[in-house]
């Protein structure tokens, strides 16, 4: 794994952050969700709904969760696996384990949970602006939200998100993405293309050292320069969009 560039882990224990284990009441149940903000903090914070990647809400999103945090924007990652079982994604190295648990994800169901947790969000602090992020898989559903939800988020940050099925000409909120060049998956003419025919503001990055899931610092795929540059890019950018204006 590359040299870690963004510095020693984020620990739950952090003096300047407050984490919590949440429970998304939903009318079919519960749905389990990791939660971090700034332990010193007003109504007003910024805050973002962290959408999971393919491997669950494990170690890596958890980081995430908290390094948003620390940079002074709530955040709250919610379990979409919550209802079928999945197993925990830390430390595993076998996709095909988790592949199942995403193809069951059904649209209006994942919908609500994300509702459901930018809702925790605006309960707990009351005048925040809410944002969406994800990696991956969670990066392509990070945009749907911006179709789906677009009441709900103010402004959508997609890590490396599939972008073959979203129409531009239907996301109404600024956008933030980072992509890799060398992804196998979503190529980088694709995403230029995007980005040409996105109508709102935006700030979209193709890193050309980089490839798949660059971000997560617990695999093989990160890429340190381009996961502390897009790291940086993105949390400007909810500030940017989220920060009230006095």
């Amino acid at each position: 794994m590359s040299e870690r560039a963004t510095g020693p882990a984020m620990r739950a224990t952090d003096p300047e952050i407050a984490t919590d284990e949440v429970r998304l009441r939903r009318l079919d149940g519960v749905v389990c969700a990791y939660a971090a903000w700034p332990a010193h903090t007003l109504a007003n914070v910024p805050s973002v709904v962290v959408i999971m990647d393919l491997w669950g809400v494990d170690a890596a999103i958890r980081e995430i969760v908290r390094r948003f945090a620390k940079a002074g924007i709530a955040a709250i990652a919610p379990d979409l696996y919550a209802r079928f079982g999945a197993p925990s994604g830390d430390g595993v190295t076998d996709a095909d384990t988790f592949r199942p648990f995403a193809k069951r994800l059904d649209r209006k169901q994942y919908d609500g949970d994300i509702r459901a947790a930018a809702l925790w969000l605006t309960t707990k602090f009351p005048q925040t602006r809410v944002g969406i992020a994800g990696l991956s898989m969670g990066g392509t559903l990070a945009l749907v939200q911006a179709l789906d939800n677009g009441d709900v988020f103010a402004a959508v940050a997609p890590f490396y998100g599939a972008i073959k099925d979203i129409d531009p000409d239907k996301i109404h909120v600024p956008v933030c993405g980072s992509y890799g060049a060398r992804d196998t998956a979503i190529s980088a003419e694709d995403v230029r293309l995007f980005r040409s025919q996105l109508c709102v503001p935006s700030d979209i990055r193709i890193y050309n050292t980089a490839g798949h899931a660059f971000m997560d610092e617990t695999r093989d795929s990160y890429v340190a320069a381009a996961a502390t540059d897009a790291w940086a890019r993105t949390v400007a950018f909810f500030k940017e969009h989220l920060e009230q204006k006095r």
